[in-house]
């Protein structure tokens, strides 16, 4: 690519890995944990609301600290994964920062053992009212919490656990070569591949990267074995319902919406998926489309390559249309080296941004290969971005989102982006080819993440039973991607490993319909702003600046949408669907 791409620079965060600021902020937030433990556990029943209030800012205070060591140790690795050393000192400040804050661990649980009437009369002091949405979240886990010690155990286990697995997962996944064509590939460079123009090489990376997990599909199944076994313990011991339950506690949404949403997406798989893929064969002129075809190009697409500076322009011109102040923000990513977007062996696949800390700001990854999918990932992971900088004066303990809420902001900006450029194109063929690839990223959004929802969930409840071998876990994945994807399709049989590389199922179990729910619930209120809804963008810019102050029944109000009302995924889903029509008429 002709185009230098950009790379992101941490010394906002600190100079180096062995920088003196980076151990005086380590020594300074061990001593000050320490010295708040000594003062205050045992001791918050007693205090007054403006005592708790500067409580539970000097907790935020060395909390944020914390944050931003890991924050800068996790963005090093995600940089390189395979550099031992970055290795080595990943790890080394997850066990130090996991020490530090074992001090802390007392304060949150404290505070839940407090009665309702003795809270609320500390919370009449205006200081400490402010933190009532932090407590409305932290006291949802209260009937699920623990003995002091079990915590503290469970949080210290914690580096030679869970994390630790998924270190093992990250580094596998990084450190795979993939032989393809005479070279050794990166995964996520073969992936890339899936989207070929060419048929033979789709197949050829396809196959390649079914060889390649399948010689390491024991490990990776012990992996998920082993997590899942850990949170089958871990969930025992907290009483939660089932599988499920954490991940929603976490995300503040009842468990009965989760369920509305997967069914709704679910029962529609005939009137989306299927639909449209039978479509795309006949446009491919296949009679039975394969794995390595779901996200081909359609054969007048010429999908030529976007220079980065063109796809800065495309999505800051897009969000600027709706409202400059959003653009504004979003220029700051571009202007300042917030992204890093370029293409090299030992980084993280895939794309993300990373919050940060409310005193920094965020950074975005991205693996850019000059497609029109990479500009939407651009869009998507900008939304993002200036969700987190609006979000960020609301202070580290509240500025962050339930991940079902962070997920608009994203899908938002992606819908802006292509509505943009939509409506700018008067080629009907092309505007067909637009449309097309829409719904394919929506139904990968809405369908393809429900539908790894639905893995999990059979995963989980089978692991409870005892371990699953390889071939078993292949055989829910086919089940499941059988289900959605309908009978366009036929799989061939190293498909059976695909699961393996999906992260979220390793370091966020259940994340995945957070995704289906930000595409629906951005839907809706799409329509709401198309309609013409009065101050939507302003009303808009205020549900992103309240951060995780608000559940989604609040943020959604303003806009006359109800989450908990099924006839909101119909609204969402509606919109899927339309875009379908639309294409079967030009069909």
């Amino acid at each position: 690519m002709p185009d230098a791409l950009p790379s992101w620079d941490l010394a906002d965060l600190y100079p180096a890995p062995d920088s003196p600021e980076l151990e005086a902020a380590l020594e300074t937030a061990e001593r000050d944990a320490a010295a708040f433990a000594t003062s205050h556990a045992g001791k918050l029943a007693n205090l007054s609301g403006a005592a708790l209030a500067a409580a539970v800012g000097t907790f935020e205070r060395i909390e944020e600290t914390l944050g931003r060591v890991m924050s800068y140790a996790q963005l090093l690795f995600s940089g390189d994964s395979t550099d031992a050393a970055i290795g080595r000192f990943y790890q080394s400040m997850t066990e130090r920062v996991t020490a530090i804050s074992s001090h802390l661990i007392f304060f949150t649980l404290e505070l839940n053992r407090l009665d309702e009437a003795t809270l609320e009369a500390k919370l009449a002091d205006p200081a400490f009212a402010r933190y009532r949405p932090w407590l409305r979240d932290l006291r949802v886990f209260r009937p699920h919490q623990l003995d002091d010690q079990l915590e503290k155990l469970i949080h210290e286990k914690e580096v030679t656990g869970r994390s630790a697995w998924s270190r093992l997962f990250d580094e596998t996944i990084a450190g795979l070569k993939v032989p393809l064509g005479g070279e050794d590939l990166t995964v996520s460079a073969t992936l890339n591949k899936l989207s070929d123009r060419d048929r033979a090489t789709r197949e050829a990376a396809g196959r390649a990267i079914g060889d390649t997990f399948g010689r390491n599909i024991r490990l990776f199944a012990l992996i998920t074995n082993t997590l899942a076994k850990d949170k089958e313990i871990i969930d025992t011991w907290r009483h939660y319902d089932r599988p499920t339950s954490y991940r929603n506690r976490a995300n503040m949404v009842e468990d009965a919406v989760v369920d509305a949403l997967v069914t709704a997406v679910s029962s529609d798989y005939q009137r989306l998926s299927h639909r449209y893929y039978t479509m795309k064969a006949k446009w491919l002129g296949l009679e039975k489309l394969q794995h390595w075809d779901r996200n081909a190009p359609l054969p007048d697409d010429s999908d030529t390559e976007i220079p980065w500076p063109e796809a800065r322009r495309r999505v800051l011109d897009a969000y600027g249309a709706f409202s400059p102040d959003l653009a504004s923000v979003g220029r700051q990513f571009f202007d300042k080296p917030w992204i890093d977007a370029g293409l090299r062996p030992g980084k993280a696949g895939g794309a993300f941004a990373h919050p940060t800390v409310s005193s920094a700001h965020p950074y975005l990854l991205l693996n850019y290969h000059g497609r029109t999918r990479d500009v939407m990932t651009l869009a998507h992971e900008l939304g993002h971005g200036v969700h987190q900088v609006l979000a960020a004066d609301q202070g580290y303990l509240m500025a962050g989102t339930p991940l079902t809420l962070a997920e608009t902001a994203s899908v938002f900006g992606e819908m802006l982006t292509f509505r943009a450029l939509l409506d700018a194109e008067t080629d009907p063929a092309r505007r067909r080819i637009m449309l097309a690839g829409k719904v394919e990223d929506m139904l990968n959004t809405v369908v393809r993440q429900v539908a790894f929802y639905q893995f999990e969930t059979l995963l989980h409840a089978e692991r409870r039973q005892g371990e699953l071998v390889a071939e078993r876990i292949g055989e829910l994945w086919m089940q499941v991607q059988t289900e959605s994807l309908g009978p366009a399709f036929t799989f061939s049989p190293e498909y059976r490993v695909f699961w393996a590389y999906v992260p979220h199922f390793i370091h966020t179990p259940f994340y995945v319909y957070a995704y289906a729910f930000g595409d629906c619930l951005v839907n809706a209120l799409y329509s709401v702003f198309q309609s013409g809804h009065p101050g939507f963008q302003q009303k808009y810019l205020d549900m992103l600046r309240a951060g995780g102050t608000k559940r989604h029944q609040e943020l959604l109000a303003p806009f006359g949408l109800d989450a908990t009302d099924p006839a909101f995924w119909r609204k969402g889903l509606d919109v899927i669907s339309g875009f379908i029509d639309e294409l079967e008429k030009a069909s």
